[in-house]
């Protein structure tokens, strides 16, 4: 990880600099995501017995995977305290930054619960779509890639978030996923 603090963004907590993250870290801490949405197309490629709906249905959950991240650039970023600064853990700050104007930060928590709905299906489209088909019709692969993604979307992707990105996040006070729950 790269040990660089950034002066633009502050830990709320002990105020301290927030630590910038290299181009390599934010691929990095993309992994699990993108994990995710291989082993999900994977999913509609195996599963569906005709090649050409298989590849259909894993190019549009491909396309949605990808908007999705789009969306929260353009409507949660911008609110974030990480815009337009290398102490985005993902990379997307710097993304967003060419994509929108920053917009008050104050508005963050009411952003992020509005916004993250629109990628919560990609979590759950696979496993709905892939359960009746291993159960129908078995098949090892389609149940390993199952296997796979719900061990990389409901396990490993929560934790690597909460452990890394998440845990050294200026907002986290603030944030309705890591925040106090008061």
């Amino acid at each position: 990880m790269n040990g660089k603090a950034s002066n633009n963004c502050r830990n709320s907590e002990d105020h301290q600099p927030a630590r910038e993250y290299s181009r390599v870290q934010e691929l990095v801490n993309n992994l699990p995501y993108v994990a995710m949405t291989a082993l999900g197309a994977g999913i509609f490629v195996v599963g569906f017995g005709n090649p050409i709906w298989g590849w259909a249905a894993a190019s549009a959950y491909l396309m949605y995977s990808a908007a999705g991240i789009f969306w929260i650039m353009m409507f949660v970023c911008p609110h974030c305290m990480r815009w337009n600064t290398g102490s985005c853990p993902c990379g997307y700050g710097w993304v967003a930054a060419r994509l929108r104007k920053r917009r008050d930060g104050d508005h963050f928590k009411e952003k992020f619960k509005k916004h993250i709905p629109v990628i919560v299906p990609l979590w759950f489209i696979p496993v709905l779509v892939g359960a009746p088909l291993v159960v129908r019709n078995f098949s090892w692969p389609l149940f390993v890639l199952l296997v796979a993604f719900a061990l990389d979307a409901f396990i490993v992707l929560p934790l690597y978030s909460s452990k890394r990105g998440c845990a050294e996040c200026p907002q986290k006070d603030s944030c309705p996923w890591m925040g106090r729950k008061d």
